[in-house]
């Protein structure tokens, strides 16, 4: 089949790489001249720790998916680095001990480890922290660069074309209008706009149940030393999901978040970058209209706390960004999918969960799409 997708980013990007891998054509379409949106302004974390039960299966698809596809596509840069939540106070730990007490902590790969193990793990941690919990399956990859490197090899199928600085302006099942007036046509449209709800999206879908989310992050100059897996703090344990229980309560209720903190939406996630930088992050904004510029405290809140939990100075900022992303509301569903006409599917709102789950939820339309 003719496919055509529309949208550059992570999930358009793994639609793609789906539908090549299943034999078919594929002409890719993005409006600028390369994705810009959350796509490369994240940590580039393939995070099982926090999904939920429903998710979790889907994260780990999409972590097999992840490593297979940087076994071919070395660019993408996988790398099993597991992640360890550092906890500072007896209710931290207390919800990492239930949830390593689960059902399901050996399909997470979650440990409990004192102190010391932690460092033995990561002995960049130098800091102060009481013990860890430790996720044996989270990874990374290089967000910035794995889009480009994706690419590289699809094109070198023969099967699939990519056009930046392209922009749909009129999706019909047998095919594509763009604003330089040229019409691609295909058996089958995919519409992967991110957190453009407006526009092609609406007229396509109507109002969908999702909304846009801003974020903060910051990105240093080398740390001189290797941090072996991803950290994030306890704060991540009130955030995702996969931490709820009667502990997590416990913690809400009785030990208050740091102002900062709590007034950003905060949690810390840190990651390493290949070159040798941390990304670290984030904030989480939910109501619209966003503002324009970035605050400067939730930066310093977080300079601290890594200087903290690593027990030295970081390296120079180099790099500050805000970032929107698209979340779909209902808790029902991973993604917001319709299919507003034959041949015309439209995928949106994976939330802070597209570059985890981008390959698996390609995987999944694809099923649905008879593919």
């Amino acid at each position: 089949m003719r496919i055509i997708i529309v949208g550059g980013g992570i999930l358009g990007t793994a639609h793609a790489m789906e539908a090549v891998r299943r034999g078919h054509r594929v002409v890719h379409l993005e409006r600028e001249p390369e994705a810009r949106g959350a796509t490369v302004r994240n940590f580039g974390l393939v995070w099982v720790s926090g999904r939920t039960r429903g998710e979790l299966d889907a994260a780990l698809r999409a972590r097999e998916l992840w490593e297979e596809l940087g076994s071919v596509v070395p660019g993408v840069g996988f790398r099993a680095t597991g992640s360890l939540t550092l906890l500072r106070t007896p209710a931290e730990v207390a919800v990492a001990e239930e949830v390593a007490g689960r059902s399901d902590a050996d399909a997470r790969g979650f440990t409990l480890v004192e102190a010391e193990h932690a460092r033995t793990l990561n002995p960049a941690l130098a800091g102060k922290f009481l013990a860890a919990l430790h996720c044996s399956r989270d990874a990374a990859v290089e967000s910035r660069q794995a889009l480009p490197a994706i690419r590289g090899y699809l094109a070198a199928t023969g099967r699939y074309t990519f056009l930046p600085s392209t922009e749909a302006r009129a999706v019909e099942s047998s095919g594509v209008r763009d604003d330089h007036g040229r019409r691609h046509d295909g058996d089958l449209v995919i519409v992967c706009a991110g957190a453009a709800h407006g526009g092609l999206v609406r007229e396509l879908a109507g109002d969908l149940p999702v909304r846009r989310v801003r974020l903060q992050m910051m990105q240093t100059a080398p740390l001189g030393e290797r941090l072996t897996t991803a950290i994030a703090d306890g704060d991540s344990m009130r955030y995702y999901p996969g931490f709820a229980g009667a502990a997590a309560e416990d913690l809400a209720r009785t030990q208050p978040q740091d102002m900062v903190a709590e007034r950003h939406r905060m949690q810390l996630l840190c990651v390493q970058r290949l070159h040798g930088g941390l990304t670290i992050g984030d904030t989480h904004e939910y109501a619209e209209p966003f503002t324009f510029d970035v605050s400067e405290d939730p930066y310093a809140y977080l300079t601290g706390l890594v200087e903290e939990l690593l027990g030295r100075a970081l390296p120079s900022v180099e790099r500050r960004w805000a970032g929107v992303y698209s979340q779909c509301v209902d808790p029902d569903e991973l993604v917001c999918r319709r299919s507003p006409a034959p041949g015309i599917h439209v995928v949106t709102g994976p939330g802070g969960r597209g570059m985890t789950l981008g390959p698996a939820i390609a995987e999944q339309t694809a099923d649905l799409a008879g593919l």
